[in-house]
């Protein structure tokens, strides 16, 4: 049964309290990375062998432009429902995107003095979409279209393989759909490959597989350590931890569906947190008790009930606004605000990676189709970082340009400025120039 608190009556260390993954992977990350790093596309089949059944003759790495065009025909035909919705989400998350799309500017007094900054597009981008018991063609739309939008000259994308070497059709089709409906879109490129092993080639680059600039995607602790670790060589979106929701409710809502939401996000992991902070006794109870009820019916009910009883809270709050001041607190990953007037509440939340506004607004409408990415901080992390955006794949390039007679003008002023900290070769390569003039 989910516990449930009263924000006046317990600590804060019970309210605030987060179990987090101990498995140290460090160790054997650090091996599979040296070792693909060392011996490249060899390793990297070695491990597809170990770890995923598959049969290393004539194994191919790369599928080809044929296999993806067959593999958007197929699902064209055997279900074109699925086909459609992908579009449509596809198309939403382009929309969303083209909005994020920043411009360089420059500023010039008119006087000789010019600043401004360019912003240029990674050139190639890898893309980390998880496999095994499950396939995710959301996390292919939301983290290449992003991408795609920035301008990426290259998506290099890696998932894991089935024992006979196949990727699930739907996730290859959303490959091909996001680089159809973004404009002028650069490749996308896939790999067939998973784990730790992945990430490794992604940073590093094999025979076949070409090192990126950046990797995002979600993964197991072995994917997320593997990145962990290969930061610095490249750029990484974030380190992903469980997936978690906070649900703030007033007495209005239907209990049934709160605890609906609440179980959307704890059949992710059995380290998943579904939290509700609400300011009524009444609704508390009955999500509880709404909850136990439709655990019974979820096909991963094994996992989302680990889940509820590790990680799930009920709070009660004196009132809505401590309400959202407790969810500042917590920094969700999801917050959803199902109250009268959200936007009211919407302005006082500070930490949150994306929040849904009513009573109407379920997180699925943002894992799938919305078009905001559900790419997003977890584990407090809100506090200080964003949703994956086109602005994770760009970079801005500064620059300066100042006539003889404008920098005259301020080299006295640097220089004394350079002499401050005690640096007057930096002072001496500003004066020199008007000396040598």
């Amino acid at each position: 049964m989910i516990r449930i608190l009263d924000f006046a009556e317990v600590t804060a260390d019970e309210v605030f309290a987060r179990s987090e993954p101990t498995a140290d992977v460090s160790d054997i990350v650090s091996a599979i990375i040296k070792d693909v790093k060392e011996n490249g596309d060899e390793a990297v089949i070695r491990y597809a062998a170990k770890f995923d059944g598959i049969d290393p003759e004539n194994f191919v790495l790369e599928l080809g432009e044929e296999e993806k065009w067959n593999a958007l025909r197929t699902l064209d035909e055997t279900d074109p429902g699925l086909s459609d919705v992908i579009r449509k989400s596809a198309a939403n998350i382009a929309a969303f995107c083209s909005r994020q799309v920043r411009e360089g500017f420059v500023m010039a007094d008119g006087l000789g003095k010019v600043t401004g900054q360019k912003v240029m597009p990674l050139e190639r981008a890898g893309i980390y979409v998880p496999g095994g018991t499950a396939a995710y063609p959301s996390t292919v739309l939301m983290d290449s279209i992003p991408a795609l939008t920035a301008g990426c000259r290259e998506i290099i994308m890696t998932t894991p393989p089935d024992t006979d070497g196949s990727i699930e059709p739907a996730v290859i089709a959303a490959a091909v759909i996001a680089q159809e409906t973004v404009p002028g879109a650069g490749s996308v490129r896939i790999f067939r490959t998973g784990g730790a092993q992945a990430i490794a080639a992604l940073a590093y680059g094999t025979e076949s597989i070409p090192a990126v600039d950046k990797i995002v995607g979600p993964g197991n602790a072995f994917v997320a350590e593997a990145k962990r670790q290969v930061f610095g060589k490249v750029a990484i979106d974030m380190i992903a931890g469980p997936s978690e929701i906070l649900v703030v409710s007033d007495g209005k809502s239907d209990p049934d569906v709160v605890a609906a939401d609440m179980l959307s996000q704890a059949e992710h992991d059995k380290n998943a947190s579904a939290v509700l902070v609400t300011d009524s006794t009444e609704l508390a109870k009955a999500v509880a008790e709404s909850i136990e009820t439709q655990l019974c019916s979820l096909e991963r009910e094994e996992i989302a009930r680990a889940s509820i009883e590790n990680n799930g809270k009920i709070i009660i709050a004196a009132d809505i606004e401590q309400a959202v001041e407790i969810s500042n607190e917590i920094a969700p990953e999801h917050l959803e605000l199902c109250v009268d007037d959200p936007m009211r509440f919407f302005e006082k939340v500070k930490n949150a990676g994306s929040v849904f506004l009513g009573r109407s607004c379920p997180e699925a409408l943002g894992d799938y189709f919305a078009g905001p990415n559900h790419t997003l901080p977890t584990s407090g992390t809100a506090r200080f970082s964003s949703a994956l955006s086109v602005d994770d794949f760009v970079k801005k390039i500064q620059f300066i340009q100042y006539t003889d007679d404008a920098l005259a003008e301020v080299a006295e002023d640097i220089a004394a400025f350079a002499r401050k900290e005690g640096l007057t070769g930096h002072a001496r390569s500003v004066l020199i120039r008007s000396e040598k003039g």
